[in-house]
């Protein structure tokens, strides 16, 4: 009877429902974050690539073309 008791208790109390709200919340925040990052990371490298290859071709003569 005494265990019937006190989950009756635990479960019509709210203060911790409150808490995995926020939990859930910011779980949710920071895997949203993680999967932007991870798009868009990949796309950066892609980028950073492109860039690196373009800067590898160009010569002397091409930077002071530049001036």
């Amino acid at each position: 009877m005494k265990l019937f008791r006190m989950t009756k208790k635990i479960r019509n109390e709210e203060d911790g429902a409150v808490t995995v709200d926020w939990v859930v919340l910011t779980a949710a925040i920071v895997g949203i974050g993680v999967a932007i990052v991870t798009l868009v990371g990949k796309k950066i490298y892609s980028s950073a690539d492109a860039i690196d290859i373009t800067a590898a071709a160009l010569t002397e003569d091409d930077l002071k073309a530049g001036e």
